[in-house]
């Protein structure tokens, strides 16, 4: 070969190989490609088969099997088989298969326009079909095969005889059956509770009558229209809550809280016994500082024991349902003794004993084979997630997972199996799976580095005391690219602050969005630190913020501050802030309150003051605006307006139902009543978040802001 062209392609081949490793994000990746091209590479709706010791995910044509533990892939269904099945029954085809569940070992479910389908693998057929209006709303199956779902206000079931039972028919808008209340809150995701058997089907009842309505606009209509939510605010009317209990065999519906009555009590985490004998309901007050354990009769819907009280000078907040693991024991869930914890009782109400201790909480319960409970856990670390297994009878514990990191677990059906999906800061994803004391039965995928080619920024994550000097507190560091100790670079501070979120994780990228990497690729040194009042820290830690939102938060990230201030590459007057929902309370509130500090900030649906905020939510945390006046007044952004330096951006959707444009919208009033600058976007139709390829404007604006103000 040509000394000369042998050199070219040498030269060649190594920019390349420099090119490939030198790419840099672009914004549409920092912000959907974490989700899509630049994600670790999984096995799509990856789960196990029914009863059965193998594991099935799909693409878009195919159905796999992964047996186990020979670890052999096999093509167990097709889109064309699907199809043949549907053309057969005269229904539209798929152009690709929809996520399908896997139902039992050889059948599995999936929605196909208004129908929820089940398809036989022995038969290679559709052996089932149920036809669903349009606007059908929280699809739930019991186990005998029947689907009850919501339209409109009402519940409505049907069997596979295609038998339709009208369960309600309220004509009252204001009365809403089969839905989630308490606006999600004290682990309410769902409205409609099929019993063991399937025989009964309890639900939620919610009566809105006595709340307000709260307007929203529609602008897209030709002129515009008003949108009336229900919105109870801090201090107001709340809805009253009752459950009814319909069973199939009578016909018949009884309800638990009589709808006469004008309770504002909360219903939470509605669990059926076994033997569709009787209901338990975490029953708690307003007040959210006392809670009873009630059994009722599932015939009757009369209370026939309060089983034992909670009570907290501050909140609880049950999250939990009851796991039965016999007819007269349950798995009970709590804080009492402040990190969250698993309990053994008799459904007398006798506690057997405490199973799990230690100054660290249970994420998730899995469930229990009857010897055992599994779980995952912040044993390890505050940071990190792990599986266990402790004994019912002794307390003896068994980690389940070894390698470092943050690992979400699947279990079988006999809990003799689990699948691992596991990452940590420097391996992008691990699947897996495991025996049930922690054997490896085989690996599954192994993902490569997606972010190889790319020129990222070197991320650390660290430890800082608290304001109070007392606790460790982890923190995230993502240095610019290329760093170079001798520059000065701009910092940005990204918060959220609040309960029930955690940003700092031992997980890929350290739990950070790609969008703070994104950042730190055009120079800025971005910072986040989870403060006193965020997640999987025990109660004492989260309810630091009881009747003072923002005051304990703020000083813990004023400790970050102090971090950056002492590294000699942070430039001291080149400070920003950005944060979302609660992130955006305390990006307004670090901006008023410590205007010397912060340059600029770009707060997204902000609270601005906690009285127009919601009940369930707001007095958790705040108590009423009658009972803590000065707590309201002093976390209260709206008479601190006048104090804001900096740059301030606000963004807000037009039609947020959960932080309502009422709060930036005042502040900004108040800016103007001041004659202090302060910009203010909004997105016409999106609501809490703005979700979708609108996130990238979104993202280009806030990183715009920042290079325009801060850099």
């Amino acid at each position: 070969m040509n000394i000369r062209i042998f050199s070219t392609l040498i030269f060649v081949l190594i920019a390349n190989i420099i090119f490939a490793q030198n790419k840099t994000l672009t914004i549409e990746e920092a912000v959907v490609g974490q989700r899509r091209e630049l994600r670790p590479e999984t096995l799509v709706n990856m789960q196990w088969r029914g009863d059965n010791n193998s594991v099935v995910y799909q693409d878009y044509y195919t159905i796999y099997e992964r047996e186990i533990p020979n670890n052999i892939e096999t093509e167990l269904v097709y889109i064309k088989d699907i199809n043949s099945s549907l053309s057969q029954l005269k229904k539209d085809t798929l152009s690709v298969i929809p996520m399908v569940v896997f139902i039992s070992k050889n059948e599995f479910s999936f929605r196909n326009d208004n129908f929820l389908f089940t398809y036989s693998l022995q038969e290679k057929a559709i052996t089932s079909q149920i036809n669903t209006p349009n606007n059908t709303e929280n699809l739930s199956s019991s186990v005998n095969n029947t689907t009850a779902y919501c339209i409109e206000n009402n519940i409505v079931t049907i069997n596979e005889q295609d038998e339709i039972t009208k369960i309600t028919e309220d004509i009252n808008k204001d009365i809403v059956n089969g839905q989630t209340v308490s606006r999600n809150e004290f682990g309410i995701h769902k409205g409609l509770f099929w019993s063991t058997s399937g025989n009964k089907l309890a639900y939620y009842r919610k009566d809105n009558s006595r709340v307000k309505s709260y307007p929203l606009v529609d602008i897209t209509a030709r002129e515009a229209e008003v949108e009336l939510i229900k919105y109870p605010m801090a201090g107001m009317n709340s809805e009253h809550i009752s459950i009814g209990i319909y069973d199939f065999a009578s016909k018949s519906t009884v309800f638990i809280e009589k709808h006469d009555t004008v309770s504002e009590k909360y219903l939470t985490n509605i669990s059926w016994d076994l033997k569709d004998e009787y209901i338990y309901i975490q029953v708690l007050n307003r007040a959210q500082n006392e809670m009873h354990l009630v059994k009722f009769e599932a015939l009757t819907g009369n209370p026939v024991d309060t089983l034992f009280t909670e009570t907290h000078k501050k909140y609880i907040e049950p999250q939990h349902s009851l796991l039965f693991i016999s007819n007269n024991k349950f798995i009970y869930q709590s804080r009492v003794n402040g990190f969250n914890h698993a309990y053994l009782y008799k459904t007398n109400g006798e506690l057997i004993r405490q199973i799990t201790n230690g100054e660290w909480e249970i994420t998730e319960l899995h469930g229990s084979d009857g010897k055992y409970i599994y779980y995952s856990a912040t044993k390890e670390s505050p940071i990190e997630q792990h599986a266990y297994r402790t004994n019912i009878s002794n307390g003896k514990t068994d980690k389940l997972t070894k390698s470092k990191g943050t690992h979400y677990v699947e279990f079988n059906t006999k809990f003799s199996s689990f699948i691992d999906n596991y990452s940590s800061t420097t391996v992008p994803r691990i699947l897996a799976t495991y025996k049930s004391n922690g054997t490896l039965i085989c690996t599954l995928k192994e993902s490569p580095n997606p972010l190889k080619e790319y020129n990222m920024p070197d991320a650390q994550i660290g430890t800082l005391k608290s304001a109070d000097g007392n606790t460790d507190l982890y923190y995230r560091l993502i240095k610019p690219v290329d760093f170079d100790s001798t520059k000065l670079y701009p910092a940005i501070i990204y918060v959220y602050g609040g309960p029930h979120a955690q940003l700092v994780t031992e997980s890929w990228l350290g739990g950070a969005k790609m969008w703070q990497y994104f950042m730190a690729q055009k120079g800025y040194v971005m910072l986040t630190v989870d403060n006193r009042g965020s997640a999987n820290r025990g109660l004492e830690f989260e309810n630091i913020i009881h009747r003072r939102c923002g005051v304990n938060e703020m000083n813990d990230q004023m400790e970050g501050i102090k971090l950056l201030q002492n590294l000699s590459y942070v430039n001291k007057d080149k400070i920003g802030v950005h944060g979302w929902s609660y992130g955006g309370f305390m990006t307004t509130s670090l901006m008023v309150n410590y205007p010397n500090i912060f340059k600029v900030g770009c707060a997204g649906g902000p609270v601005i003051d906690w009285k127009y905020y919601e009940i369930m939510y707001g007095e958790r945390y705040m108590d009423s605006p009658e009972e803590n006046q000065q707590g309201y007044q002093v976390t209260s952004l709206i008479p601190k307006a006048k104090y804001l330096k900096g740059k301030l951006l606000i963004i807000h959707g037009a039609i947020d139902p959960v932080v309502v444009m009422q709060h930036s919208q005042l502040f900004v009033r108040e800016c103007i009543k001041e004659n202090i600058p302060v910009d203010y976007f909004i997105y016409p139709r999106a609501e809490h978040n703005v979700r979708g390829m609108d996130r990238i404007h979104l993202m280009q604006k806030v990183t715009n802001y920042f290079d325009d103000y801060l850099k």
